[in-house]
């Protein structure tokens, strides 16, 4: 029986205010909050909610047969916490069905996988305590920013014990190889691997509303024809969505969302199943390793790294982003840390990009500049004012391999003077307990004082003598009795 896996990705960055060179110094606030606030609420007005009821009632309406799994950031969770709380309690509806996988990732979206494996790490972990803490599950499956992928990458995510990944399907990498199998790390035998079927995840994202397209109007009976006509061999479909797809860029008017709930039905009847990507990978077996080499990704045509990393703009602001990386991991300032958290997500690379290539115009569409160029100005300026924060806990003149040992040398001196502190406190109460210990013996010991006993008064001598009178009486009455006898 054929699998269908459906990802959800949901992602939105705290994006950058207009942030001048006077402005460094002088403004250590560097957000747009009307901005960020009317995205999330706008989104979660148009997508987000009516596709949370649409997929609740798709478990609903199949008896929990309909599965699918959904990618969220950190800052995402972050901005909805602030704007639309009302949807974190749907994602928790959803966990609570028992029907959706929610995937570990970036908390902020980052491309720490390709920059600093420590900070990668930190994330991964972030977003996991995050995602238990809110809805109550442990995450198995990772999907990492943009379905980023390498041989490297691979390892670290099979050391911090996950089994499944999803990455992109480039035909760079697959070559005739199909997507619709589960494949296996070449790096990392254990950690399996599900390809994104691009071609009919676009066949939505892109095609369903496009009138022009030969196949238009796509049917939810047509959709899973070509999926069951698929070989038979063919065990799994895995299709990689980002949700703001639905009632955004594909309008409510359109019928996608009943497209959607459609496909629960006509799958029954051809004998295809929804699984979670967990489900997928304790069923089938690999059937190969992939070796894949240089970082790949689900975005262009390309599917490479090069929207975030393709010229001297990006390089030269990751390159002193990550700089910094591990001074601010050591640091306690909770602001700085937010900051270098929210700096860190990958959209503010993206705008940077200045790729002259037919699907540019799809980068210039989700940039709130004029330009790469200002796009890559303002974000500079902001990173100059959070790096002259971090100099000034940790200087420059201090290079790391003599910070490390010396922040090393004040923690363990802090620890210490801390336990010193603890004795003395203890010392302290002891001696409180024997001082009142040693005062209760001195009492006990005392000898105790004899009450004084008050002087019996002598009995009155009229009581005495009427005493003697009544016995001389009765004696009288009864000597008197024995004459009578």
């Amino acid at each position: 029986m054929k699998s269908v896996c459906f990802y959800f990705n949901i992602h939105q960055p705290f994006r950058l205010k207009r942030y001048r060179f006077f402005d460094i110094g002088n403004d250590h606030y560097y957000y747009d909050d009307f901005a960020n606030d009317d995205i999330i609420t706008r989104l979660a007005e148009q997508s987000y909610m009516p596709m949370a009821d649409t997929l609740l009632e798709m478990i609903r309406e199949s008896n929990g047969a309909f599965k699918c799994a959904i990618s969220i950031s950190g800052t995402a969770i972050e901005q909805l916490q602030l704007y639309v709380p009302e949807f974190i309690d749907k994602l928790k509806q959803l966990a609570d069905t028992g029907c959706v996988e929610f995937l570990a990732g970036t908390y902020a979206h980052s491309l720490s996988s390709l920059e600093d494996h420590d900070e990668f790490i930190r994330e991964v972990k972030q977003l996991d305590r995050l995602l238990l803490r809110l809805f109550g599950v442990k995450t198995k499956t990772f999907a990492n920013t943009e379905l980023i992928y390498d041989d490297d990458i691979a390892m670290l995510i099979a050391g911090m014990g996950f089994r499944n990944c999803l990455t992109a399907g480039a035909k760079h990498v697959l070559g005739w190889k199909s997507p619709n199998y589960v494949y296996k790390a070449a790096t990392a035998p254990n950690l399996r691997l599900l390809i994104t079927n691009d071609k009919l995840a676009g066949d939505i994202s892109m095609n369903f509303n496009r009138t022009e397209w030969d196949e238009y109007p796509l049917t939810a009976d047509k959709y899973l024809d070509w999926i069951a006509s698929s070989p038979e061999q063919e065990q799994v479909v895995n299709m990689f969505l980002s949700m703001d797809t639905f009632g955004t860029f594909i309008p409510e008017s359109t019928g996608i969302f009943e497209f959607m709930k459609a496909l629960p039905r006509f799958a029954a009847v051809r004998g295809i199943r929804f699984s979670t990507p967990s489900e997928v990978c304790s069923h089938l077996k690999p059937v190969g390793e992939l070796t894949i080499p240089y970082p790949l990704s689900d975005i262009d045509e390309a599917r490479d790294v090069s929207a975030w990393k393709g010229n001297e703009l990006q390089n030269e602001a990751l390159s002193k982003l990550y700089s910094v990386a591990e001074r601010v991991s050591l640091c306690d300032d909770r602001r700085l840390k937010l900051d270098w958290e929210y700096l860190q997500s990958s959209d503010h690379f993206y705008y940077m990009c200045t790729k002259n290539m037919s699907d540019g115009a799809s980068h210039a569409a989700f940039s709130p500049y004029d330009s790469p160029f200002s796009a890559f100005t303002n974000y500079m300026n902001v990173l100059a004012d959070f790096l002259v924060r971090v100099q000034e806990q940790f200087p420059e003149s201090i290079d790391n391999e003599e910070l490390n040992p010396l922040l090393l040398t004040i923690r363990n001196q802090a620890a210490e003077i801390a336990s010193l502190n603890k004795e003395v406190t203890s010392l302290r109460i002891n001696i409180l307990n024997s001082e009142e210990k040693a005062a209760m013996a001195e009492i006990e010991a005392e000898p105790e004082i004899p009450k004084a006993v008050p002087p019996k008064k002598p009995a009155a001598k009229k009581n005495s003598s009427a005493k003697k009178a009544s016995t001389r009486s009765i004696a009288k009455k009864s000597a008197s009795a024995q004459d009578d006898k």
